[in-house]
C-alpha cells in the first residue's frame, strides 16, 4: 500500500509541485515556503535546530489555536526545548508565527519520503505532536523509524473521515501504530479510532482541547475603545458573522437586510471570511444585494464610521476575538453551507451567543452542549437564524444570560491540557 500511496505522490507531485511553486511566486509567498517544504531551510532556522526542538503540526487557524494552551504549559515547564510549529496554511502560519511561545514557524516537508527525511535528519526533533488527525503516511513512518515519538493530540474523527477511513482501514493499521499514544478528544472519537485500527492500549480521551483557553471578559470602556477602532458606532448593535464560505456571505446579507428591516434600532455587520484572499468576491456579493462595503486594512482613526448600508469585510488575520467581544451576536461561519462548522467555542470565550447553521458535524458534541447548557442557538436555515438574531437583538438580558452560559460551560469542561501534558511526559524524556 506504501509502494501504491508513493507512485501516486511522486506522478502528482510532477505536476503539483511545479503549480505550487507558481501559485507561490504569484502570491509572493515561494521563498518563504517552496524551501521548507522540500526540506532546505534558511541559515537562521538552521540554527534554531541546533537546540532540542519539539515539533508540533498544526494544520490551519483552527488547529493552531487549539494546541495554544498546550504550547504555553509545555514551555513553563520544558522551557529549555524551543518549539517548532509547521502549518498547512497562510493564515495558520500568520496566527503561529504572532505566538510569543513559538521560536520557529515553518512549513511542513510535503510527505514524500526523500522532504521527510530530509527535514528529521535536519531539525531532529526530540517528539513530534500531530494536532486532530493529520495522519501523512510518510511523515508518520519516516518519524517511527527515527525513533522519534510521535503523539496526536485533540485528535478527532469526523464523521466524513470516519466513512472515507473505513475503506482502507487496514492500511490505517500500520499508521496508527507510528503513533507512542492519541490522546483523542471524546469517548466518541476514541471508539471511531480504535475500530479503524489504532491500539486501544495507546488511545486515550483526554478531551478537547478547545475547552482549555482563557476565558476574556470585556467591560464597556473595552468595547468602546474596540469599537472606535474598527470604526463602528457606538449605539449601533453589532452582528458579526466569522470564517464564513463562498456561498455563506450572500444568504448572510440577505438576511441581514431582512433583521434590519424588522428592528427599530441601528444594526451593523461585519463579515470574517474564512480565507481574507476571498475579499474581492465577497465585495462583489456585497455590492449586489446593493450595499457598500469597507475592508479592514483601510482602517485607519479618521475613517467614517461605518453606517448601516456599509458592511466591513475583515481582510487579516487575528482579530476574531477582539471583533466577537465587541459584538452582540456573533454567527459562527461553515455552518449555513455543508462546510462542517468552526470553532464554535470563540465566541462564548468572550462571553457571547453562539449562533450557527445546520451544518456542524465537525463540532457537533460542542453544538449539542451549547444548546444543552442555553450558551447557543442553532438555526436550520436562513429564515430560522433572521428570526433567532430579532429575539435576541431586542433581548439583552438573554444576550447576556447566554455569555454567562457558555463562560461556564468551557470552565466545566476544561482540563484537557493537562491530561495531554500528563500522556506527552509519560511517554517522550524531556528532561
Amino acid at each position: 500500500m506504501y509502494l501504491l500511496y508513493n507512485l501516486v505522490l511522486f506522478i502528482s507531485g510532477l505536476v503539483l509541485i511545479p503549480y505550487y511553486w507558481l501559485y507561490g511566486f504569484r502570491h509572493g509567498r515561494s521563498h518563504r515556503s517552496i524551501r521548507a517544504r522540500l526540506g532546505y531551510y534558511t541559515a537562521d532556522q538552521l540554527k534554531h535546530f541546533e537546540q532540542a526542538i519539539i515539533w508540533i503540526h498544526a494544520a490551519s487557524v483552527g488547529e493552531a489555536r487549539a494546541v495554544f494552551p498546550l504550547l504555553e504549559k509545555i514551555r513553563q515547564k520544558h522551557p529549555e526545548y524551543q518549539i517548532l510549529m509547521t502549518n498547512m496554511t497562510e493564515n495558520g502560519h500568520a496566527i503561529a508565527q504572532s505566538h510569543p511561545d513559538i521560536d520557529i514557524c515553518i512549513f511542513p516537508p510535503f510527505d514524500l519520503a526523500w522532504t521527510v527525511d530530509r527535514a528529521l535528519r535536519q531539525i531532529k526533533p526530540v517528539a513530534i505532536l500531530i494536532a486532530e488527525t493529520e495522519l501523512w503516511p510518510n511523515f508518520c513512518r519516516q518519524a517511527s523509524r527515527f525513533d522519534i515519538p510521535l503523539l496526536l493530540v485533540n485528535g478527532r474523527i469526523s464523521d466524513r473521515s470516519y466513512s472515507r477511513y473505513r475503506l482502507i482501514r487496514y492500511f490505517l493499521k500500520s499508521l496508527f501504530d507510528s503513533f507512542s499514544v492519541l490522546c483523542m478528544q471524546s469517548q466518541a472519537d476514541k471508539e471511531r479510532i480504535v475500530s479503524l485500527g489504532a491500539d486501544p492500549d495507546k488511545t486515550l480521551n483526554t478531551g478537547n482541547l478547545k475547552y482549555d483557553q482563557e476565558i476574556i471578559s470585556v467591560n464597556s470602556e473595552q468595547v468602546f475603545n474596540l469599537k472606535q477602532r474598527y470604526r463602528v458606532p457606538e449605539q449601533a448593535l453589532l452582528l458579526v458573522a466569522g470564517s464564513t464560505h463562498a456561498g455563506e456571505e450572500k444568504l448572510l446579507i440577505q438576511s441581514y437586510l431582512n433583521i434590519r428591516s424588522r428592528l427599530d434600532k441601528d444594526l451593523c455587520l461585519i463579515l470574517i471570511p474564512r480565507h481574507p484572499e476571498r475579499r474581492r468576491e465577497v465585495r462583489s456579493v456585497i455590492r449586489d444585494s446593493g450595499l457598500e462595503c469597507r475592508y479592514r486594512n483601510d482602517l485607519t482613526a479618521t475613517t467614517p464610521l461605518q453606517s448601516a448600508n456599509e458592511v466591513l469585510i475583515v481582510d487579516t488575520v487575528g482579530e476574531v476575538l477582539d471583533l466577537y467581544s465587541m459584538a452582540d451576536l456573533v454567527f459562527i461561519g461553515g455552518s449555513l453551507v455543508p462546510v462542517g462548522g468552526h470553532n464554535l467555542l470563540e465566541a462564548p470565550l468572550v462571553g457571547k451567543p453562539a449562533l450557527f447553521g445546520l451544518y456542524v458535524q465537525n463540532f457537533k458534541e460542542i453544538a449539542n452542549k451549547l444548546i444543552k447548557s442555553g450558551a447557543g442557538m442553532q438555526a436550520t436555515c436562513p429564515a430560522e437564524l433572521e428570526n433567532i438574531c430579532i429575539r435576541l437583538l431586542n433581548d439583552p438580558v438573554t444576550r447576556m444570560a447566554m455569555g454567562t452560559a457558555g463562560q461556564a460551560l468551557i470552565l466545566e469542561n476544561a482540563g484537557a491540557v493537562e491530561r495531554t501534558l500528563e500522556q506527552i511526559d509519560r511517554t517522550v524524556s524531556l528532561t
